[in-house]
């Protein structure tokens, strides 16, 4: 007889709702995209301004949309067929070098079914390489050769778009087969949820059977893969992630062939690339962090990690390196000093607390750390980094957000839209994770707060 856990308790039917359940759901399916072409018309070099005059004025703003959105060329111009085609070769590209590049197979956590699945280590192979063929294009072509990025940025993010709603659609359906590992979160089956996003943008796929809005959103499945090919983990490492350092440096193009070479690219731009790109680069090299991450661990794979991975981070969180193409900020050397000092602090605090749970959690504690020992037999942490805070690593990733908008000055707020919606994300980040430990640890939790009562600011939050 099997021993594995009947179906019923694997895949338990999900009994609460996060984002404010199906209208959340879907305020924020069609909100992201949404937001995503916003911040390009709210602040680009076409539209003159960051933000242009006319979105101070409700009633001409009003006009100003109603006038794009009734325009056939207006529509048309969001899509580019050649940078569909080239952001299709570049996904294929990251696919490809997942397969053929050597790496390492490592266990993730184990799961519920008693599992411990096993992932590819290449991401950094696989940054290395795109680095290297870019750099030769530039080294051959010339800057101009490689502003397409910033040429047909419209095009671009539309192709993003659409690979994550095909990934989100097929992901779910593919969670229906027999045997898959749901996600705790995403296993609700409630009808109404029917009515809403799919229906609406998928309608031929509509049947009184089709997917749930919500579960489309938040992920119904853990881990979809294709063989020993694993979507989330891929999506989470590869295609957004280091296309956010290759339309960095696209930035750094478009900056050079506007102010006349390389040699009058502002401080400023280098300092929005080498802060930005050390951090994808560091992520990568330390791959393996990311399997005892929420996403990897809890949330299922739908259009909430799809759209985020592919069109998000790489279109969003580049907004500072785009402003600077047409708006270029100069600092001088103490501004240069004060947000590279802003900067280091905040990538200390974020690799040493990680670190330090890194090593806690695999058995070692070179620093002598204090824990308490749960009724459960669990460990938590505190002293170091992670008694100062339950979660000293956002304090840190908040500090670098934070870097990362000060070299555009501080002429529009829309460029440091990134800091503050990371600050949301982080918190919201937060509660979820107090609410499952309160779940898991019982009085416990309550006991650990007492010990550790801030939640991401030293003495602060």
């Amino acid at each position: 007889m099997s021993t594995k856990p009947a179906n019923d308790l694997l895949n338990p039917r999900t009994t609460t709702y996060e984002f404010m359940g199906p209208p959340g759901a879907l305020l924020i399916t069609l909100g992201v995209p949404t937001l995503t072409y916003l911040l390009y018309f709210g602040c680009s070099e076409s539209a003159g301004a960051c933000p242009p005059p006319y979105v101070l004025s409700p009633s001409l703003l009003a006009t100003h949309v109603q006038e794009a959105i009734t325009n056939k060329q207006w529509w048309a111009g969001l899509w580019d067929t050649e940078a569909a085609l080239i952001y299709l070769a570049w996904y294929t590209f990251c696919v490809v070098a997942w397969a053929v590049l050597p790496g390492d197979w490592v266990e993730g956590v184990t799961m519920r079914n008693g599992e411990r699945k096993k992932y590819k280590i290449n991401a950094f192979s696989t940054f290395l390489l795109a680095l290297g063929i870019t750099t030769g294009y530039i080294i051959r072509y010339g800057p101009e050769s490689f502003t397409f990025l910033y040429d047909k940025w419209l095009g671009f993010l539309t192709a993003s778009l659409i690979m994550s709603i095909v990934q989100g659609v097929a992901v779910y359906l593919g969670s229906f087969r027999e045997g898959a590992q749901l996600a705790l979160g995403g296993n609700s089956g409630n009808p109404i949820y029917d009515v809403s996003f799919v229906s609406l943008f998928f309608l031929p796929l509509y049947t009184p059977h089709a997917p749930r809005s919500f579960q489309f959103y938040i992920g119904r499945e853990l881990n979809p893969s294709i063989g020993s090919f694993d979507i989330k983990s891929f999506n989470e490492l590869r295609p957004g992630l280091i296309l956010w350092v290759l339309i960095d440096i696209s930035m750094v193009c478009a900056q050079a062939v506007k102010r006349g070479g390389w040699e009058n690219v502002t401080w400023s731009m280098w300092l929005v690339l080498a802060f930005q790109g050390f951090y994808v680069a560091d992520g990568l090299y330390n791959e393996p962090a990311i399997f005892t991450t929420m996403d990897i661990t809890t949330d299922g794979f739908g259009f909430m990690l799809s759209v985020g991975d592919l069109t998000w981070v790489p279109f969003v969180y580049s907004l500072q390196a785009r402003y600077l193409v047409f708006r270029p900020v100069e600092l001088d050397i103490a501004s240069t000093a004060g947000v590279l000092a802003v900067n280091a602090l905040g990538y200390w605090i974020f690799r040493d607390a990680n670190g330090e749970k890194n090593d806690f959690r695999n058995g070692k504690n070179p620093k002598n750390l204090q824990y308490m020992t749960t009724e459960k037999g669990s460990k938590l942490l505190t002293s170091g980094w992670w008694g100062r805070s339950r979660h000293p690593n956002y304090f840190g990733d908040l500090l670098m957000a934070l870097a990362w908008s000060l070299p555009t000055g501080f002429e529009t707020p829309i460029t440091y839209f990134y800091v503050t919606y990371f600050a949301v994300l982080l918190i919201h980040r937060q509660r979820r994770d107090d609410e499952n430990c309160e779940k898991k640890y019982g009085k416990d939790w309550e006991k650990y707060k007492q010990l550790v009562p801030y939640r991401i600011i030293p003495y602060v939050y």
